[in-house]
C-alpha cells in the first residue's frame, strides 16, 4: 500500500482528454544541481487496465532552453540557473514537468565513494568475471563489486606507484585509455569517451586522487520508479532509478546502476533501465543495485485477451488462500483449472501428508464415502496417523543429518531419533529450533547436539542456521558483499559471533569412525574476528536488537530468542514457504530457502498470511499442513486449461511432480505386498524411516535421494532421469517383489480372483481408483488369452502400471 502510494505522488501533471485518456509523467518536478546533473523523465498511460510506457513516442520540448536541454530519450540537462519547464506531448495529451537548476556553473566535487565506485561498477570492472575476482585481472584487482572502498582506492591511487593514473595529463591515465579502447584492454569498451563515467574518472584525477570530499552525504537508499507495472506481451518499459542522501539530497542514477531480471525470458532489462517484455505471460523482479543498496520493481505480463471479472467472484473460496490465489490469478489474466477427481485428491493427500499412495481397500473405502466433509476427514485422519511422522521426519533429515562417517554412527542415529521424536510429539516449530540452536550435553545423550559435532566453526554453523532458519543465504557475506542482497562481511561476522562459546570436550571427529561420545557445551569465549581488520566483532542479528550481555553464558540462547521472535518475519516466512513447496510442488519463493528481495515470492501477500497464520497457532505444523489441504487451489486437477497452461508459479493448476525415492519405494513395496529389506534396519522398515543415507539402496540412489557425502542441507531435485525409467524396467528387485509368491498378483490368482476382480483390484492399489470401461476391456482380455498363465499375465500388468506415468508422479 505505501509503496502505491509513493507511486501516485511521484505520478503528478496529469491531462485529460476528451474521452477520458490520461497521461502521465514522472518525476513531476525536478531539481538539478550541478553542472554533470541529468534526471530521465518517464511517460505513461493506461488503457483496458495496462501501463503503456509512451517515454520513446512522447515528443519531449524545453519551454527555457537557456534554463535546462532536453533530448528525445527524455533526459534533462542543466543550461543555466533559474526555473524552467519540460513540455511532454502524445497525440492530443501533453503535461508539464517543473525544472529548478542550481549551480550549473560549477561540477559537484567528485568524491571517491558517492562518484567513483558507482562508475567502476556500472561498467562491471568490479564483477566477478573481471578485476573483482580472487587475483584481480593482469595485476589489477578491485573488490568484488566495491565492497570496500578503501582497497579500491589504494589500488587505482597507490598500488604500482600510481601507474594507473596520470595527474599531469589526467587524459593519458590507463584508467581512461583502457576503458575506452584506445589502448589494448582485455575487458574491452567499459566507458564511452567523454560519456558521464569519463567525465567523473577525469575530474577525479585532475581533483588530485582525493580519498573523500569533506561534508559528503552518504547513500541512504535507492528507489525504482515505477513500483510495479501491469504490461502486455512484446512491450516496454523505462524505469527511474533514484539515490536518497543523507543530506535530504536525491540524485538520477538510472544510468550508473546495475540491473538484474529474474524471469529474463518474462522481461528482461538492459544496462540502461529499459524493460522489454517477450511472449511469456508471468510476472518478473527487475533488480537495480546502486553500490550497496537494491530496489526491485514487479513487472506483471498478463495472457492476452479478458476475463470477466465477475468470474473471480464466483470462483470458490474454502479459506483465505483461495482469495489471495484468485487475486493474483485476475491480475495475470489466468483461469484455475477444474477441481481434480476424487480418486486423485486421495492419492495426492496421501503422498503429501503421510508419504505413500493408499491401499487398494483405502481407496475403495474413500470412493464409496458420499459424504460432504471426506476430505476434511481424510485431512484429519492422516494428520493424525502416526506415518505423519516418519514422513515429515525424513524431509528434515536432508536438512539436518550430517555422514554418520563424519559425525558417528550413534551420534547420527541419536540425532536422528530426535527429529523424529520432535515430529511424533508435533513439537511446535519453534521450540523445535530453539532446541536445536540452544542444544547442550553429550552426543550419545541428546541427539540435538550433533549439529554442533557436525559444524565445528562458528562461520560453517552461521551458514547453515541462516539459511534453514531464516531463508537467509550468507555464504557470498562470508568474504564479500551479497552481490544481490543487503548483507555484507559485518552482518556474517556478527551473527557468528553468537557462537563464539560454543565449546566441545572429546575425542572429537575421527573420521571415518569417529566413534567416541563428545559433549557439547558454553565454554569461555572465543572472538571471532574480522577478516579485514582483524578486529573482534560482537555478537549482532541481522536487523533489530538481540544484545548479549557481558556474563551471558551461552549467547545462543540469545541468538534463538531473536531467530524465532514474532518481529522476524524471516522465520516464520521460510518455513511457511517450505511447508507450502511440500504440499504444492512449488514454493511461493524458489530456491525455497533463498528469501530476499531481489527473489522476491511469486505471491508475497499469500506467503505473508500463511507466515502469520502458522505464528497464530503457536507454529503448528500440522494446523498449516490442514489449512493448505483444505484449499480449494490444493484441490485443482494438474491438467492445464486454455487460460493457464503457461502458468507455472501461480497455482492455477496443481503442479505434477514426481514421488520421491522414499515415498515410490514404500509405494511399490505396498502395493506388490513384499517388503524391502535394509541393512542396519529392523524387518519390513520403510524407508521413510532410515536413519542415513548409507544404508545401501539402489532404488533410492536411482530416484535422487541425496549423496551420504554431501553437507546437509541437502537439496533434492524432481527430475525425471534415464536412469530411472530403466530402473523400473529392469531392477531386479522390482522384478522379485512383482514375481514373488507372496506378491499381490500370486495372492490375487490363488484367491481364485476372477481377471475383472484382478483388474480392478490393481488398479486401487496402484492408481486408487477404478479402471474405466475400455481400460477394464482391455486388461481383461489380456488376462484371458492365456487362463493357464494367469498370475504370469497379472503380473506383467502390475508391472507395466508401476512404470506408467500415473503412478510415477504425483497429479
Amino acid at each position: 500500500m505505501l509503496r502505491n502510494l509513493i507511486f501516485a505522488a511521484f505520478f503528478l501533471g496529469l491531462t485529460s482528454s476528451s474521452k477520458g485518456e490520461t497521461l502521465s509523467v514522472a518525476p513531476a518536478t525536478v531539481t538539478l544541481t550541478g553542472r554533470d546533473a541529468e534526471q530521465q523523465i518517464i511517460v505513461g498511460s493506461k488503457k483496458e487496465g495496462r501501463d503503456l510506457d509512451l517515454t520513446r513516442d512522447a515528443k519531449f520540448t524545453s519551454m527555457n532552453p537557456q534554463i535546462a536541454a532536453v533530448n528525445s530519450a527524455g533526459i534533462v540537462t542543466p543550461v543555466a540557473d533559474g526555473t524552467a519547464s519540460i513540455r511532454v506531448e502524445h497525440g492530443s495529451l501533453s503535461a508539464d514537468v517543473s525544472i529548478e537548476v542550481k549551480g550549473s556553473a560549477q561540477f559537484v566535487p567528485v568524491d571517491f565513494q558517492n562518484d567513483v565506485m558507482p562508475v567502476l561498477t556500472a561498467g562491471s570492472c568490479n564483477a566477478g568475471a573481471c578485476h573483482g575476482k580472487a587475483r584481480g585481472q593482469n595485476g589489477f584487482q578491485l573488490s568484488l563489486l566495491g565492497f570496500d572502498a578503501n582497497f579500491d582506492f589504494n589500488a587505482l591511487a597507490k598500488e604500482g606507484r600510481g601507474r594507473r593514473v596520470f595527474l599531469p595529463s589526467p587524459e593519458q591515465s590507463l584508467l581512461l585509455l583502457k576503458p575506452i579502447g584506445a589502448v589494448p584492454h582485455g575487458g574491452g569498451m567499459r566507458l564511452e569517451p567523454g560519456g558521464a563515467g569519463y567525465r567523473i574518472l577525469r575530474r577525479w584525477i585532475e581533483a588530485g586522487l582525493p580519498r573523500a570530499v569533506e561534508g559528503a552525504p552518504t547513500l541512504q537508499k535507492v528507489e525504482i520508479t515505477p513500483g510495479e507495472r501491469i504490461i502486455d506481451l512484446n512491450s516496454k518499459q523505462q524505469l527511474i532509478v533514484t539515490a536518497s542522501y543523507s543530506d535530504g539530497s536525491t540524485r538520477d542514477v538510472t544510468r550508473m546502476a546495475g540491473y538484474q531480471s529474474n524471469e529474463s525470458a518474462i522481461a528482461a532489462v538492459d544496462k540502461n533501465g529499459l524493460v522489454t517484455t517477450s511472449t511469456i505471460t508471468g510476472e518478473a523482479a527487475i533488480m537495480t543495485r546502486y553500490m550497496d543498496e537494491i530496489a526491485v520493481t514487479t513487472i506483471s505480463v498478463p495472457l492476452p485477451g479478458s476475463v470477466d471479472p465477475e468470474f473471480y467472484k464466483t470462483l470458490p473460496q474454502n479459506n483465505y488462500i483461495d482469495g489471495l490465489v484468485w487475486k493474483k490469478l485476475e491480475r495475470l489474466g489466468l483461469t484455475p483449472s477444474e477441481p481434480a477427481p476424487e480418486h486423485k485428491f486421495l492419492r495426492r493427500t496421501f503422498i503429501d501428508i503421510i508419504g505413500r499412495t493408499p491401499t487398494g481397500e483405502e481407496s475403495r473405502s474413500y470412493l464409496a464415502d458420499t459424504s460432504d466433509d471426506r476430505r476434511a476427514k481424510l485431512i484429519d485422519r492422516l494428520l493424525d496417523s502416526p506415518e505423519f511422522a516418519d514422513h515429515w521426519a525424513n524431509k528434515w533429515a536432508d536438512l539436518l543429518r550430517p555422514n554418520p562417517y563424519h559425525a558417528g554412527i550413534k551420534a547420527v542415529l541419536n540425532y536422528d531419533n530426535w527429529i523424529r521424536t520432535s515430529f511424533r510429539q508435533n513439537k511446535p516449530y519453534d521450540q523445535f529450533v530453539r532446541e536445536l540452536l540452544t542444544a547442550k550435553g553429550g552426543t550419545f545423550r541428546n541427539g540435538a547436539v550433533t549439529m554442533f559435532r557436525d559444524r565445528r566453526s562458528p562461520d560453517e554453523l552461521t551458514m547453515m542456521v541462516s539459511q534453514l532458519f531464516l531463508g537467509i543465504r550468507l555464504e557470498c557475506a562470508k568474504c564479500h558483499h551479497h552481490p544481490n542482497e543487503v548483507w555484507g562481511q559485518d552482518d556474517f561476522y556478527g551473527l557468528a559471533a553468537y557462537f563464539s562459546k560454543v565449546a566441545r570436550k572429546g575425542t572429537g571427529i575421527s573420521a571415518p569412525i569417529s566413534g567416541s561420545e563428545e559433549f557439547i557445551y558454553a565454554g569461555r569465549h572465543v572472538a571471532v574476528t574480522h577478516p579485514l581488520t582483524g578486529e573482534e566483532v560482537k555478537p549482532k542479528p541481522l536487523f533489530g536488537e538481540a544484545a548479549v550481555a557481558e556474563d551471558e553464558k551461552d549467547p545462543r540462547e540469545v541468538l534463538a530468542t531473536w531467530i524465532t521472535s514474532d518481529e522476524n518475519p524471516f522465520f516464520r516466512q521460510v518455513i511457511a514457504n517450505r511447508i507450502w513447496m511440500d504440499m504444492m510442488s512449488r514454493g511461493l519463493v524458489e530456491p525455497v530457502d533463498d528469501l530476499r528481495l531481489s527473489n522476491p515470492a511469486s505471491n508475497r501477500e499469500l506467503l505473508e498470511t500463511l507466515a502469520l497464520d502458522l505464528r497464530d497457532h503457536k507454529y503448528d505444523m500440522k494446523h498449516l499442513i490442514r489449512r493448505i489441504a483444505s484449499s480449494y487451489v490444493y484441490g485443482l486437477s494438474s491438467m492445464p486449461s486454455d487460460r493457464n497452461v503457461a502458468d507455472t508459479r501461480n497455482y492455477s493448476r496443481y503442479y505434477r511432480e514426481r514421488l520421491r525415492a522414499e515415498v515410490m519405494l514404500d509405494s511399490v513395496s505396498q502395493i506388490t505386498g513384499v517388503p524391502e529389506n535394509f541393512a542396519a534396519m529392523p524387518p519390513d522398515s520403510q524407508a521413510r524411516q532410515l536413519w542415513s543415507h548409507r544404508i545401501d539402496s539402489l532404488f533410492l540412489d536411482a530416484f535422487g535421494r541425496p549423496d551420504p557425502n554431501q553437507n546437509p542441507p541437502c537439496e533434492r531435485t524432481p527430475d525425471t532421469t534415464i536412469v530411472q525409467a530403466l530402473h523400473l524396467m529392469n531392477s531386479q528387485s522390482l522384478y522379485t517383489k512383482v514375481t514373488s509368491d507372496a506378491g499381490l498378483a500370486a495372492k490375487l490368482v490363488a484367491d481364485k480372483k476372477s481377471p475383472e476382480e484382478i483388474v480392478e483390484e490393481l488398479y486401487l492399489e496402484t492408481y486408487s481408483r477404478f479402471p474405466t470401461e475400455q481400460e477394464k476391456s482391455a486388461a481383461v482380455s489380456y488376462l484371458n488369452k492365456s487362463p493357464d498363465k494367469l498370475r504370469q499375465a497379472s503380473q506383467d500388468l502390475l508391472w507395466a502400471m508401476l512404470n506408467t506415468p500415473e503412478f510415477i508422479f504425483k497429479h
